[in-house]
């Protein structure tokens, strides 16, 4: 479709000849057809075939007969938005009831429209089936085919192409291969990419008309997509319809065609062509009507209504034509404006004569001229013409099709400002935004046109007379003026808000008009399709508003209260007042409605209100309705809400309106010109005069006052009479006509109205309704508060004892985990009740809507659902709300009287059930949906299958994220119930990722006082759709999620605005009931979850605002001591004057002072060190206050809005888009866990202490696998090196390795590692939270990276010194082998004949051998094995320990386990321990925490006193038996801890001293035993100095003896390595074999070549042996790191394996072991995973890494080989050249020369290498054979290399339960250590006080609790367990969060190892250490998976 470019007004002659020709319609309504100037007409609405559309006749007048057309007897019949033909082959397509182009396959070329085309996009689509290409006899005559679609199957494509457009142009003529779709259908797994460039071929192929689909056509994408093609191609088309003919009728078509036969003839004389004619189009009717607008500017010429039989005078003829335009009704319609003003040219409506249908009249001095002309469609065009031009200038032609929806407008775009500069293209888009912002002034925008303001006042024409001196006034008194007549008027402004309405779908009409309504305008009524004229009544748009107002009973009382009402407007039953223009006249019937209505606010458009025009296409006909709504206040105009309804236009000629109107009113008000029976009003006067109906008849020519004609029935004239006088007269004479029994006008009945549309008739609409009532239908009649209750059950009592039970448990005191159990069951057992309700009626009917209905359709359901349900409830609320407003204001009356009686409390009892009633009765959607989420938890939360079938609750989040999506609001927080529902917002928002993917949002939330305006600022700002309506205050936080508009996006970071709004703080329903609580609660949530937050404060109330920043600014706070950062406005709402800039300075001077004194009081209850608010967040007073004005202009309930309040709800809107821009926001799935992380906080009273930022978590725990990453690649890159750098070292190549050479080496490595982390922490979308953590991983890495060099370095250093300690021992190998190869030599030669089996060469070698080794090792000293048993006796003996004690530690090996021991009540000495106890028993009682305990305390008394009356001999028997039966530990577990800690200290200081020793270099010496043992003994006496105990003597012997065992291995393997290095007979035993094989082969006869090479091949096996493993020792650990799930991840996931493998493995002492010292356990772990993966789960990889390097070692031998020969060769070399250039380019083997005295005879090197490649093969065979044992015993083991790299992280233990952090980083400050498997502390040895009762609570449980601790054992301050990190520094430094002990695990370890953890501690599971009966239900499994749970929080 073209442009409009053309600015002729429109109508004119100058018009673009280019015009709309498309079918229209509404969403349901009947369609339109438009028309282009060219012969080729398609109109199915006028079509021959369809019948003509006409007006149809109420009444027939003198004789006429009644006339009915075809189309108005099928009412019903809608015309189709689009047409379409499908033609092509019947195997292309699959129809059966799920295609949803086409679902059947009878009544073949017949029109069908199709419903299933009509749910999927809400057009009415007509689908003729012409398949299989009948003949041309077969098919109908069609007309108007907007598009035929080709068919054709893929691979069949090219051939059925041709056939298929030869067969439309022989049947349907040619020309119409534009108005051809090619679509190429396909099987489901097809491919059709071919098809396309085969097509292509062909000339007459449009690639943009092809379109691909599946045969069965069920998919909805690929048939939207196929029509918004045949959109673009009819818009482009033109005409936009085929309408051509079948080719058999061609000839015929032309004929009838014939212009000849439609020539018109046009009489013009003379005089006519001066003065114009007067023409009169005669209507069907016969009554002649005068087109024009409704009201019009001054400067027109009157108007006066004539006789039809007066002769036209002269005086006439000279003023203008009269036109009068005959219609088919027969009735002449004078077409003018509503009001005009004198001097327009006068055009007179007359009585009609009957004439013949159609005659067309033209008056001329007189003389009548008769033509035959029917002129019905060329009115029809000419409306088209208007309406398109209308559209074109507004840019909406495209609209008027494709209906703008409210998804186009929920979009955050720029601020509407309020300039000069709006373009006329832009004038409808602005219109909605602004009205969308309750900014009435949409109405009158300035418009630029043609690059300058059309200005209403500016724009002055020139008279053309000539100015001159001499007195000459002909410009004074000339008419002519010089005028553009080029240039266009601009748009008037009900033609804009009209235009958009007919452009605009069903949703945005509803909320267009809700708007409109709110802005206190007239609402449109009935509305005249603006081409067929077709009436509709829009009352779905009407369905959304309610009115409110108040009505005093009996106004005769001074004291009489008003009632107030409040109901949706349809259902509203009030008396209708309608005005009627009859004829036309100067004064104006909508001024003067105006001031019936509100003086001082102009509810209808009149032709005073700025950007009045005289043309308006849109307004004739349309008829619309205001209500006055009382205060209930005195001297109102009416008591009582009325409607006023106005007729647009002049009646005369709208007389379907008006008698619908007539027929509806109370009262009917008549303006005319004259009273007259020669009027052509007179008719209608008489008609209303002599009906019923109360009518008041006002009179322009008239200046008589009011006069009742008779009864019910008055006059009234306006003739030189004020306004204001007028309009009181008026109302008078209305109150007193309303006053008697009167008609009531219900909005709901014009639906039972015959002859006009009701919008609400559409099927899809129908469909939705029927849907809802069968809903609503269930809960009628029922009393409201009692609905939620009988069918929401869920929601209810369940729902809020469900949550007080949980937040119980974060309260909880006496035998926590027994307690907590008992409530874990309370709240399952709620769950199973509610899963047991789930199913009511009223959900299910509900749900299966949701589910079944297609996307209209639901969306009409859920809007239907609202409608009807506020309906049933609106009573019962405002009678609620009237009494509940009563009885507060009798309660305050009372408190200010200080009346404390018990009336005051009767009154506030009463009050608090009213609001109980308030909050029953408030039934809307929202709680549906609660029920919704409460039926999904309930369901979820049961893990055993319920009989509810799962896909019916699963499917609820994916339904509701759907309507979150398309921009519903969904609540976050019940407000009822004070909670969030965490699993339902949790799957919701994960169903949103799904749909739209992890979408960054901006959260925007509000906080604020109840009924301070949050919701309407919200709704205002973004055009939001939050409730404002009286009784429905917002309740708890609803979240709606709003798109960025494109022309945003690009400077936005973020796609989505989510705005939260929020229930009121200091809520008066929640008054007495801990608001204070409540209000911290909601802040904090709100603030912490927005990344702005607006904070809304109303009015000018020191205290109320004083109590609003006390509550936000601690919520502040607690987001600054968590380091969440948000921003920031306050809005200071209904200030007086926001103008006053002196005042608002001093305003925000005060507030930045009442903000610092807030900040500092918070600071003090938050322990936070804050001088000022600016401290506590970033903020400006300057640019973060916004004043407003009050939001109406006036007193409600008539007032309309602030236009001022708008403007500010741009301004603050503009800031907070400036500040957002700054944001990136946050993914929706941070958002996700961020809810839970605050509400599971807020759920603690110490919110600081308790949150835990899950998504940080998070995120630090992937960063954490990416720094494992990293630290693998440059850990084995470093191992490589070492790899490399051991054979140089070993074959003396290499004496110094420098730290800066393995820099270099490693530097490559190291900068890749480097743009790998800038990589991740800047482009990882979650990089706004890394880059807090960068700047430590990078020291981390670099710390790493030069430590593991230095530590590389270290241990090249010490093979360096190995390799010079043995130097002397190397000069004397080198003699070895020289002797002993001579004296294998000699040997061989003389036994060569003599000796002749291999046994006996075998004794004779080994005979001579021991003599040889005598011989040549008679001057070396042999070194000897250590005796390490001896010499740990001998040294405890030296240091003065007795034998006994040393023989009878060993023989019981009790120090073994030393460090794992339950108890070391043992080793103290018993005497003083007595004393000490004795001194602190007063202490200990007086300090008991509880009866049970002091009980408790008393029996450990006993114990331990009768305990040591045992040992001394005195006690009873009966106390001995007693004494047997208690436990016997009265140790406290403070000092056993510390034990433990001095064992664990002594041995890692001792391994590290003994690890210093250089014993592997110079060997083993006793004297480093004697230094631990005095090491040891140092450390205990230092210990025993700080006690009031001492330990015997057997401690210091069981401890020496632990240590000496954990420092032996070491001791032993370092001293072997010295053995083997130095001594000379190991070393020639090691060459025994060697030697034999050379005596051997020499015996063989064998030459030097021969032997030289079986001794190379010797070498290189053992070499080549150790390459290999050490490299797959690399390889293997290697390809754990990386693919072994165990040693994969983060140390965290390292525990979790360790924690699976001990449950699996179930056995005890591995427990403790684990429990007791972590580390070792998870070392053996990883030892023993490592044997596993290599001998038994993934043996075959493992060979398979061996075997690849055996080949590699192989090869590089083989290239060594080969270079060292030819080098040789070439530089005629001899042997030892030889041997030296092998070796050096073996760079990879460790390979030891060999001497080559003995073998200077060899010369022929190819036979060498040919010797050695022989054995080189059988090397290789061997290497393949190599077992995966030996990997483990070569230098560097797999497990060892794991541990180094696993186990080098935080160690740290929680101080209450002993967990060892999982933090991956060794040292990780500021980040607190962190667990998530804590456990119950007497999993430790941790028992109560003076009790031998272990403790069963887990400190996540403890510190959830009301509970209290001692920091230390012989602390006195009890600290709170909530506050524990004020407990000192070892508390403070870690992070445990209340979750509730959720952990499974450890309740199953102490059911299954009670027996075993009480006889290891001594202690018993009793009393308050009772284990809860609900822990041994847990099973094994049980406990294993919720490991993986806790994993995942």
């Amino acid at each position: 479709m073209e442009e409009n470019k053309d600015n002729t007004p429109a109508g004119g002659e100058g018009e673009s000849k280019t015009k709309l020709v498309c079918s229209v319609t509404s969403d349901e309504g009947p369609a339109v057809q438009e028309e282009s100037n060219n012969d080729t007409k398609c109109d199915p609405v006028n079509d021959p075939h369809d019948a003509q559309h006409s007006e149809k006749s109420e009444r027939s007048t003198e004789g006429e007969t009644e006339t009915k057309t075809a189309s108005e007897a099928s009412h019903d019949k809608v015309m189709p938005k689009l047409k379409l033909v499908l033609i092509g082959d019947t195997n292309s397509i699959e129809i059966g009831s799920k295609n949803i182009l086409i679902d059947h396959d009878k009544q073949t070329n017949m029109e069908q429209f199709s419903s299933k085309l009509y749910d999927l996009c809400g057009q009415h689509i007509c689908v003729i089936n012409m398949l299989g290409l009948p003949n041309a006899d077969e098919i109908p005559s069609i007309q108007a085919v907007h598009a035929f679609i080709l068919l054709l199957p893929n691979g069949l494509h090219s051939s059925q192409y041709r056939s298929g457009i030869q067969w439309l142009e022989k049947v349907f003529g040619k020309g119409n291969l534009s108005y051809v779709m090619i679509v190429v259908t396909h099987k489901s797994d097809e491919s059709c990419e071919s098809a396309l460039a085969d097509l292509k071929a062909d000339s007459s192929f449009s690639e943009k008309r092809y379109h691909t689909c599946t045969r069965s056509m069920m998919d909805e994408n690929q048939i939207i997509a196929l029509l918004e093609k045949i959109h673009v191609m009819v818009s482009e088309n033109n005409p936009q319809c085929y309408n051509g003919q079948i080719f058999e009728n061609v000839e015929e078509q032309k004929e009838h065609l014939d212009p000849k036969k439609h020539k018109e003839e046009r009489v013009t004389t003379a005089e006519e062509m001066k003065t114009g004619p007067e023409i009169k189009l005669k209507e069907h009717d016969g009554a002649e009507r005068s087109e024009k607008s409704d009201d019009n500017t001054p400067g027109q010429s009157e108007v006066k209504s004539v006789p039809h039989e007066t002769k036209e005078k002269e005086e006439e003829m000279k003023t203008g034509p009269e036109i009068k335009l005959k219609e088919h009704d027969g009735a002449e319609r004078s077409e003018k404006s509503d009001d005009n003003t004198p001097g327009q040219s006068e055009v007179k409506s007359v009585p009609h004569e009957t004439k013949e249908k159609g005659t067309f009249n033209m008056d001329i001095s007189g003389e009548e001229i008769k033509q035959t002309w029917d002129i019905s469609e060329e009115n029809r065009k000419k409306r088209q013409k208007e309406t398109e031009m209308l559209l074109g200038r507004l840019h909406l032609q495209h609209k008027y099709l494709h209906k703008m929806s409210p998804a186009d407008f929920l979009k955050i775009g720029p601020p509407v400002t309020q300039s000069n500069d709006t373009l006329e293209k832009d004038l409808a888009h602005t219109f909605l935004q602004r009205l969308m912002t309750l900014d009435h002034r949409a109405r009158y925008i300035p418009v630029l046109q043609d690059g300058s303001e059309v200005s209403y006042s500016e724009s002055f024409p020139t008279s053309d007379t000539v100015d001159t001196d001499d007195g000459n006034f002909d410009g004074l008194y000339s008419t002519s003026v010089d005028i553009d007549q080029s240039k266009q008027a601009h748009v008037h402004p009900m033609d804009v808000q009209m235009a958009v309405f007919h452009c605009s779908n069903s949703f945005l009409q509803q909320n267009m008009i809700t708007k409109v309504s709110q802005c206190q305008y007239a609402l449109p009524l009935l509305v005249p399709d603006p081409i067929t004229m077709d009436i509709e009544c829009p009352l779905w748009t009407f369905r959304q508003i309610t009115k409110t107002w108040k009505i005093v009973s009996n106004q005769s009382k001074e004291d009489s209260k008003p009632i107030m009402k409040s109901m949706p407007i349809c259902k509203a039953e009030t008396p209708m007042v309608s005005f009627f223009r009859l004829g036309s006249l100067s004064q104006s019937k909508s001024q003067l409605m105006n001031t019936l209505i509100n003086n001082r606010h102009s509810a209808f458009f009149h032709r005073n209100c700025p950007g009045s025009t005289k043309s308006r296409h849109l307004m004739a006909g349309v008829a619309e309705v205001a209500w006055y709504c009382p205060a209930g206040k005195p001297n109102e105009s009416f008591n009582d809400c009325i409607a006023f309804c106005n007729l647009h236009g002049d009646s005369l000629s709208i007389e379907k309106q008006r008698e619908i109107l007539t027929e509806k009113s109370s009262v009917v008000v008549v303006l005319v010109p004259t009273l007259e029976k020669s009027h052509g009003s007179s008719a209608v006067i008489q008609t209303l005069y002599m009906s019923p109906k109360p009518l008041i008849i006002l009179i322009a020519d008239s200046d008589c006052g009011a006069s009742q004609m008779k009864a019910h029935k008055y006059k009234l004239g306006l003739k030189d009479r004020s306004q204001s006088d007028v309009s009181e007269e008026l109302k008078g004479i209305i109150r007193k006509l309303l006053s008697a029994p009167h008609k009531s006008f219900r909005l709901e009945s014009m639906a039972e109205v015959s002859g006009i549309r009701v919008d609400e008739d559409g099927t899809v609409c129908q469909k939705g309704k029927s849907a809802a009532m069968k809903v609503v239908k269930l809960i009628q009649g029922m009393d409201v508060s009692k609905i939620k209750d009988t069918f929401l059950p869920c929601q209810g009592q369940l729902w809020h004892e469900w949550c007080r039970i949980n937040k119980e448990l974060y309260h909880l005191k006496g035998h926590i985990e027994k307690e907590k159990g008992q409530k874990e069951q309370q709240l399952k057992h709620i769950r199973q009740k509610q899963c047991a309700a789930s199913n009511s009626e009223l959900m299910k009917s509900f749900t299966e809507s949701l589910v079944g209905l297609p996307p209209k359709a639901k969306e009409y359901f859920l809007k239907w659902t609202q409608i009807l349900i506020d309906g049933l409830s609106t009573d019962d609320l405002s009678s609620i709300l009237q009494n509940y407003d009563e009885t507060w204001s009798e309660v305050l009356t009372l408190k200010k009287k200080h009346d404390k009686s018990a009336l005051l409390k009767n009154k506030q009892t009463e009050l608090e059930q009213l609001s109980k009633k308030l909050q029953s009765a408030t039934f809307g959607l929202e709680h549906i949906f609660r029920e919704m989420g409460q039926i999904y938890e309930a369901h979820k939360s049961q893990k055993e299958q319920t009989h509810r079938k799962p896909d019916d609750w699963v499917k609820y989040p994916e339904l509701a994220a759907d309507l979150m999506i398309s921009g519903h609001p969904m609540e976050l927080m019940d407000g009822d119930a004070g909670q969030v529902p965490l699993i339902w917002i949790s799957s919701l928002l994960q169903e949103v990722i799904k749909k739209l993917g992890d979408k960054r949002v901006f959260v925007l939330s509000v906080l604020g006082v109840q009924s301070s305006g949050k919701s309407t600022m919200l709704n205002a700002m973004f055009g939001l759709q939050f409730a404002v309506s009286a009784g429905r205050c917002t309740k708890g936080a609803y979240m709606q999620l709003v798109k960025l508009s494109e022309e945003l996006k690009e400077d936005f970071k973020f796609d989505y605005f989510l705005v939260v709004d929020t229930e009121g703080l200091r809520a008066l329903e929640l008054a007495g009931n801990a608001t204070l609580h409540h209000d911290n609660e909601l802040a904090t949530f709100v603030v912490g979850l927005g990344n702005m937050t607006l904070i809304n404060i109303f009015g000018e109330n020191p205290a109320d605002m004083q109590d609003v920043l006390q509550i936000v600014v601690q919520a502040f706070m607690r987001m600054k001591k968590v380091e969440l950062s948000p921003s920031c406005v306050f809005v200071h709402q209904n200030v007086t004057d926001i103008a006053a800039a002196e005042k608002n300075m001093d305003g925000k001077r005060r507030l930045q002072e009442k903000l610092d004194k807030m900040a500092q009081l918070a600071a003090k209850e938050e322990a936070c060190d804050v001088e000022c608010f600016s401290d506590v967040i970033a903020f400006d007073v300057q640019k973060d206050v916004k004043y407003f004005a009050q939001l109406w202009e006036g007193s409600p309930p008539m007032a309309p809005p602030n236009p001022d309040y708008s403007e500010s709800v741009q301004e603050l809107k503009k800031t907070i888009l400036s500040k957002a821009s700054k944001s990136a926001g946050t993914t929706l799935s941070h958002l996700n866990s961020k809810i839970q992380d605050l509400w599971n906080a807020l759920m603690n009273e110490h919110f600081v202490f308790s949150f835990k930022n899950t998504q940080e978590i998070a995120v630090y725990r992937k960063l954490e696998v990416e720094y494992g990453n990293w630290t693998w690649a440059l850990r084995s890159e470093m191992l490589t090196l070492e790899n490399e750098l051991y054979p140089r070292i070993e074959k003396g190549q290499l004496d110094k390795v420098d730290l800066s050479y393995l820099s270099k080496e490693m530097s490559k490595t190291y900068e890749e590692i480097q743009k790998n982390m800038t990589a991740y922490f800047e482009d990882h979308s979650d990089k706004e939270i890394l880059v807090q953590w960068r700047g430590r991983f990078d020291n981390k890495i670099k710390e790493f990276h030069e430590d593991h060099i230095r530590g590389v370095k270290r241990k090249l250093d010490e093979v360096i010194q190995q390799k010079n300690a043995r130097k002397k021992m190397d000069s004397k190998k080198v003699e070895f082998e020289t002797n002993l190869l001579q004296k294998s030599k000699e040997l061989a030669h003389m036994l060569k004949d003599v000796v002749q089996n291999e046994e006996e060469l075998k004794a004779q070698f080994d005979s001579v051998w021991s003599h040889w080794v005598t011989e040549l090792t008679s001057d070396t000293k042999p070194i000897e094995d250590i005796n390490m048993e001896e010499d740990q006796s001998a040294v405890l003996q030296d240091l003065g320990t007795e034998w006994s004690l040393i023989n009878e530690s060993k023989r019981n090996g009790r120090y073994k386990n030393l460090s794992e021991a339950g108890n070391y009540w043992g080793y103290i000495t018993q005497k003083k321990y007595q004393k000490l106890y004795s001194e602190s028993q007063q202490y200990q009682e007086s300090k008991r925490e509880t009866k049970d305990t002091t009980r408790q305390g008393k029996g450990y008394m006993t114990s331990a006193l009768g305990y040591f009356q045992q040992m001394l001999g005195l006690a009873s028997p009966a106390q001995q038996n007693e004494g047997q039966n208690e436990s016997r530990n009265p140790f406290p577990h403070e000092e056993q801890k510390l034990i433990k800690s001095l064992i664990n200290d002594v041995e890692r200081q001792s391994l590290e001293a003994i690890k210093n020793k250089p014993v592997a270099t110079r060997g083993y010496r006793s004297t480093y035993l004697q230094e631990v043992a005095k090491h040891v003994q140092k450390k205990v006496t230092e210990f025993e100095s700080g006690k009031k105990f001492t330990f015997k003597k057997e401690f210091t012997v069981d401890l020496s003896l632990y240590v000496f065992d954990r420092t032996a291995s070491w001791l032993l393997q370092s001293h072997n390595t010295y053995k083997r290095n130095n001594d000379a007979l190991t070393y020639l035993d090691s060459k025994k074999k060697e030697y034999y094989n050379i005596f051997r082969s020499y015996c063989k006869g064998n030459s030097s070549a021969v032997v030289f090479g079986e001794m190379i091949c010797e070498k290189l096996k053992v070499s080549a042996h150790e390459a290999v493993c050490n490299k797959t020792a690399v390889d293997l650990a290697g390809e754990m790191r990386c693919n072994y799930p165990a040693f994969s991840g983060n140390r965290l996931n390292l525990e979790k394996h360790v924690l699976t493998s001990l449950a699996e493995k179930a056995e005890f002492s591995r427990f403790i072991t684990y429990i007791q010292n972590p580390r070792r356990q998870v070392e053996a772990f990883i030892k023993e995973e490592v044997k596993k993966y290599m001998f038994t789960n993934h043996k075959d990889k493992g060979l398979k890494i061996l075997k690849k390097n055996a080949d590699d070692i192989s090869k590089h031998a083989s290239q060594a080989l080969f270079e060292a020969t030819e080098k040789v060769k070439k530089m005629s070399g001899d042997v030892d050249m030889w041997m030296k250039e092998f070796s050096a380019s073996l760079n990879k083997l460790a390979f030891d020369t060999i001497c080559c005295k003995n073998f200077r005879d060899i010369n022929n090197f190819d036979f060498l290498r040919e010797e050695i490649e022989k054995g080189l093969k059988s090397i290789v065979e061997g290497m393949s054979r190599l077992s995966l044992e030996m990997v483990q015993e070569c230098r560097q083991k797999p497990d060892q290399i794991l541990i180094e790299q696993l186990c080098n992280c935080c160690w740290e233990r929680c101080p209450f339960c002993a967990a060892v952090c999982i933090n991956t980083l060794k040292d990780h400050s500021p980040e607190k250590h962190s667990v998530p498997f804590h456990r119950p502390s007497g999993v430790e040895g941790w028992h109560t006080r003076g009790t031998v009762d272990l403790v069963i609570d887990f400190c996540t449980t403890l510190v959830g609790s009301d509970r209290y601790f001692r920091p230390n054992h012989d602390s006195e301050e009890r600290i709170a367990y909530k506050q524990y990190p004020t407990a000192g520094e070892r508390y403070a430094s870690w992070r445990i969060t209340a979750d509730a002990s959720m952990l499974a695990y450890w309740k199953w370890f102490v059911c299954h190892f009670q027996k075993e953890l009480e006889d290891h501690y001594d202690l018993k599971f009793q009393g308050r250490g009772e284990i809860p009966s609900e822990w041994r239900n847990y099973t094994k499994k049980e406990a294993i998976e919720s490991l993986d749970e806790m994993c995942r929080l």
